[in-house]
């Protein structure tokens, strides 16, 4: 038995079964630089996923290393939130001026599950209610109330939660209700149903909204411009607060906005982030008003919160977005892929739709002849790719959709090399579908 079949081997014996791999023959990283990765084969790929959106600038980024390094040197790599951190303030800072929340504050988690639930535990305190809106094909996080607030049933495991939950529309136009809607009409007819589940479902005293501005593993579906103001006009007459999910749409990804929840031109009461602010370093958190940061009253911590050496990785890898205007270039090397998907998809019938922002994009593969989700095109699609030498991953509601956030220092070069790869797996995977 070779090396590499002994590990999936031991991986299987020891790990939980709904912990994926992916591909047929499932790899292993062992080496990264710039943004591409090395298997233990020895196989370069070019790394269009990125770890799932989390290393935002790449590999062995010198600036994120040194600051790891520096704060390696001191001795110190853990004290808890029970000291004074000053990477911890340093960054708390940056994210609230960047936020544009009114006399915002932040509290550092490990993860976007564990950012989630501090964000419902603090909507649910300030509300003293447990109603909690929620939208269709949404995916918030692995724990309790996290899945509980999840609208897609693939990764839900219970019909319990401890929070009261009702989904809205608003990323899910290809049902038939809504064909041929205008984004207005659209928005329009989400908006009468916002107001008629909360005339019907609850009881009038609803905590908040959560929702992603693009929906992550729900295949980067999305809600036309503006639905969350809208949204949140009707939630503003009772008071109802607005969470903005940003822990895949954060730090500029989109092009459009430095937050996801910008291209709907309104504020939320309260952000969760997680994921790239680290460049693969743990860390989370939430940013908020300041009143429902401190409402609180018993008393909290996060023993790895504020973690020294998160911190020196989060702060390093935050300045490199600003210093390098990584959102200007997500929008440019955005619309080089996404303009050249489309452009394809108009003489491949496997491709139901391209969608995106920034570098946030992804393939819908459907059936040619019946148009029905197609699951075995996507990793038909996931394989070519890699055998070509791309990393790109894969979601959806049905599992039929491949999608991509490559590292927001993604070159021109490599944005066409990516461009090429895709056109030509999509190709391939078509032409054994006509077969």
């Amino acid at each position: 038995m070779s090396e590499h079949a002994n590990l999936l081997r031991r991986h299987r014996a020891v790990m939980p079964s709904w912990v994926a791999l992916n591909y047929q023959d499932p790899i292993e990283i062992v080496g990264g630089k710039g943004n591409r990765v090395t298997d233990a084969e020895g196989k370069g790929y070019l790394d269009f996923f990125t770890g799932i959106l989390t290393n935002m600038l790449g590999y062995d980024v010198p600036e994120v290393r040194d600051a790891v390094e520096r704060q390696l040197a001191t001795g110190v790599v853990h004290t808890s939130t029970a000291y004074l951190l000053r990477g911890q303030v340093e960054l708390a800072e940056k994210i609230a001026r960047l936020s544009g929340i009114p006399d915002a504050k932040v509290f550092f988690t490990n993860s976007g599950t564990e950012a989630n639930e501090t964000a419902l535990l603090l909507a649910a305190y300030a509300r003293r209610s447990p109603q909690v809106l929620a939208m269709r094909q949404s995916y918030h996080g692995r724990s309790f109330a996290a899945t509980g607030v999840t609208g897609n049933r693939a990764w839900t495991n219970v019909s319990f939660s401890p929070l009261d939950v009702h989904f809205l529309h608003g990323a899910d136009r290809q049902l038939p209700q809504f064909a041929g809607m205008s984004d207005e009409q659209y928005i329009d007819a989400c908006v009468q149903d916002l107001r008629h589940v909360l005339a019907t479902a609850t009881s009038g005293d609803v905590a908040a909204l959560i929702a992603e501005p693009i929906q992550g593993v729900g295949g980067f579906t999305m809600p036309p411009d503006g639905l969350l103001a809208a949204y949140k006009s009707v939630l503003d007459e009772s008071g109802v607060l607005l969470i903005s999910d940003e822990v895949q749409t954060g730090w500029g990804r989109t092009g459009q906005s430095f937050w996801g929840i910008g291209n709907h031109g309104v504020v939320p009461d309260m952000m969760t982030f997680a994921k790239g602010l680290g460049n693969g370093f743990a860390v989370g958190g939430v940013v908020a008003r300041g009143d429902l940061v401190d409402g609180l009253h018993a008393v909290g911590i996060s023993t790895f919160g504020g973690n020294p050496i998160s911190m020196a990785a989060a702060n390093a890898t935050l300045d490199y977005v600003l210093d390098h205007d990584l959102q200007a270039n997500a929008a440019k090397q955005g619309a080089t892929i996404i303009g050249g998907l489309a452009s394809a998809a108009e003489r491949l019938p496997v491709v139901k739709d391209v969608r995106g922002k920034g570098l946030m994009f992804a393939v819908e593969l459907a059936d040619p002849g019946t148009g029905e989700p197609s699951p075995p095109l996507a990793a038909a699609v996931m394989e070519a790719a890699r055998e070509r030498g791309l990393l790109i991953g894969k979601g959806g509601l049905y599992g039929n959709v491949v999608r991509m956030a490559p590292p927001m220092t993604l070159t021109d070069a490599e944005a066409a090399e990516g461009l090429g790869i895709l056109i030509a797996s999509l190709e391939a995977v078509n032409g054994e579908a006509a077969r």
